[in-house]
């Protein structure tokens, strides 16, 4: 599966609302040549009108035409309908189709100088418990392997895989410093807060190979952090996921004192 290749212009879209955001981004960018192109056409006026030139005396008095206020009160007028319009019905729609977790690909992503850990419930559909005094090289988000949720958790270093054309639920969060968890082709771009979880939303329309970014200066390895994201069929991502279960030592989970004490009393018994 080859990776993207980006030209120029807005990356490719293969999100279910790229389209809205596009649209947002193309009138903005057309409102933003048009002011730059009339200021600059003002700006050169100005600069021939008002040369100083002989027989000329500058005069102080401010002007009295009305034009500017009215060009004022129409760039205002524009720009609640950019966020009235535009930017407040893509926001609140992405907030009302929130998908349930049920219908969901759900996965907790922390981020921290410099990577994105990417922790999967494994096949039980639960997520182990995650403790601080757990992080390692070897377990970036502090799983623990010994409780029954956690033993077939899967964990994953700027390798983050989810199936095609089925919603996929993000929960954010950050080990260090604040991160920007951005997916250029999904038009996803979300902060990761320290002490904070933070849930976003997805549906990739297309399959393919794209990458990850960090869109925040978080440190002096901040362009070092670049992880891939793969969207593939349900049957490629469950054996996908099962090839990397295939490398888990699984662990016994513990066993409550009481459970355990009935297991050792049953064995003295039929000793």
């Amino acid at each position: 599966m080859e990776a993207v290749k980006y030209g120029w212009g807005l990356p490719p879209d293969i999100s279910t609302h790229g389209a809205a955001i596009d649209n947002l981004i193309i009138v903005l960018h057309i409102f933003m040549i048009a002011l730059f192109a009339g200021w600059g056409i003002y700006l050169i006026y100005c600069l021939i009108r008002f040369r100083q030139r002989e027989g000329h005396k500058a005069n102080y008095e401010s002007a009295k035409s009305k034009f500017p206020k009215y060009l004022e009160v129409g760039i205002v007028l524009f720009e609640v309908f950019l966020l009235v319009g535009l930017s407040f019905p893509v926001w609140n729609k992405l907030k009302l189709d929130f998908p349930k977790e049920a219908d969901a690909t759900v996965v907790r992503i922390v981020a921290q100088q410099f990577a994105w850990n990417i922790h999967y419930p494994g096949r039980d559909g639960k997520f182990g418990p995650t403790k601080p005094e757990l992080v390692s090289n070897d377990n970036p988000v502090g799983v623990d392997r010994k409780h029954a949720n956690g033993r077939d958790d899967i964990v994953t270093v700027n390798q983050f895989h989810f199936p095609v054309n089925k919603p996929v639920i993000v929960h954010l969060s950050s080990l260090d410093v604040i991160h920007s968890f951005a997916l250029p082709v999904l038009r996803i771009k979300q902060d990761t807060v320290p002490g904070m979880s933070i849930p976003v939303w997805f549906e990739a329309t297309k399959t393919g190979k794209f990458d990850i970014a960090c869109a925040q200066l978080c440190g002096l390895g901040h362009s070092r952090m670049r992880g891939f994201f793969t969207v593939e069929s349900e049957k490629e991502f469950k054996a996908w996921l099962k090839e990397e279960e295939s490398y888990l030592e699984l662990e016994e989970p513990e066993q409550p004192a009481a459970a355990a004490e009935a297991v050792n009393k049953d064995q003295e018994v039929s000793s």
